[in-house]
């Protein structure tokens, strides 16, 4: 007589309980993983196309992304996140520099001229190409600031931003571990330590180090080499043109693609 006969019957339907129920749980198992699998696949696929969906609504403006053009250089959209002065993200699409392509050129020589002295360094862009619409909200966030000192840090919304043209960059230096070169002041820093036009007295104080002083100096003469000007309240911000000569060689970027 074999085993299994011995087997009381009911002992003999729990076992084959057990077999089924291990076969049905090793497959939805697999089926769980296969889901995920599949899941983060077409999150891969549906980020790629935001991406180029972006990209080609951009690219009706003029603007190209800066890092085709040259992948030494980097970016941190700090708008893209909440590490910004209205600690809030404020761009749902736009995580990428994107700038005029002539200025954008332009910005490419300035990352070649910057790795001829060296290597090491790299451009790191905070914010490119703004829409009017993120504009209004920063000009509002500020609005305990009268709007004569309030243009120091962001230009009023009425009479447009280089930025909306994609025609100003706000920018740093950072070493191959991309940690940014000390500037001595943040950026978004509304302190008069952030202020080029201010150095002198800083530096002097002692407030500014040496170090930091020469760090401004090297960003300031790598954008110079190009002719972007620095403007005088902010060390990371560098316009590639006036505000007139954008106006008639640019469109304006009013509100972000693919959003409400």
């Amino acid at each position: 007589m074999s085993v299994r006969s011995k087997l009381p019957c009911v002992l003999r339907f729990i076992l084959c309980g057990l077999v089924l129920f291990s076969c049905t749980t090793n497959a939805g198992v697999k089926k769980s993983i296969s889901d995920v699998e599949s899941k983060n696949v077409l999150d891969e696929v549906k980020r790629n196309r935001s991406k180029e969906n972006v990209t080609d609504e951009l690219a009706k403006y003029g603007l190209t992304d800066v890092t085709q053009l040259d992948s030494s250089i980097w970016f941190d959209i700090k708008y893209f996140s909440s590490d910004n002065f209205m600690h809030q993200r404020l761009y749902q699409s736009i995580n990428r520099p994107f700038l005029q392509k002539d200025v954008a050129v332009r910005l490419v020589q300035c990352s070649r001229f910057l790795r001829s002295i060296d290597t090491s360094l790299h451009l790191l862009i905070y914010d490119a190409v703004r829409p009017v619409a993120v504009q209004k909200k920063m000009w509002e966030a500020l609005d305990s600031i009268p709007p004569r000192e309030r243009v120091k840090f962001v230009s009023n919304p009425k009479n447009k931003s280089l930025h909306n043209y994609g025609a100003a960059i706000d920018l740093t230096i950072c070493r191959s571990d991309r940690t940014p070169l000390d500037m001595g002041a943040g950026f978004d820093d509304i302190r008069l330590i952030a202020y080029p036009s201010h150095e002198a007295q800083f530096l002097a104080s002692g407030e500014l180090t040496k170090e930091q002083w020469n760090h401004r100096q090297l960003l300031r003469k790598v954008m110079r080499s190009q002719k972007f000007r620095n403007l005088p309240t902010e060390w990371w911000h560098f316009n590639a043109c006036p505000r007139w000569e954008a106006r008639s060689k640019y469109l304006l970027l009013e509100k972000e693609p693919l959003t409400q």
